[in-house]
C-alpha cells in the first residue's frame, strides 16, 4: 500500500492543475471578453498618459 500513498499526491495535484487549465480556457472569450479588453485598454491608456517620474532629462 506504500505505492498508493506515494502516487496519491501527484495524482491529486495533476487533477487540480487540469481543472485549473480547463477553467482558464473556458473563461477566455465569451460575454466577459469585452469588459476585460476594456479594462486592459483603460489601464494602458492611464499608464501612457501618466507623466514619467524619476527619469533623467536630456539637455
Amino acid at each position: 500500500m506504500d505505492y498508493v500513498s506515494a502516487l496519491l499526491p501527484p495524482v491529486v495535484m495533476a487533477a487540480f492543475f487540469i481543472g485549473l487549465v480547463v477553467t482558464i480556457v473556458k473563461s477566455q472569450g465569451g460575454p466577459n471578453k469585452a469588459k476585460e479588453d476594456a479594462a486592459v485598454d483603460a489601464a494602458l491608456a492611464r499608464a501612457e498618459a501618466a507623466p514619467r517620474q524619476g527619469g533623467s532629462t536630456a539637455p
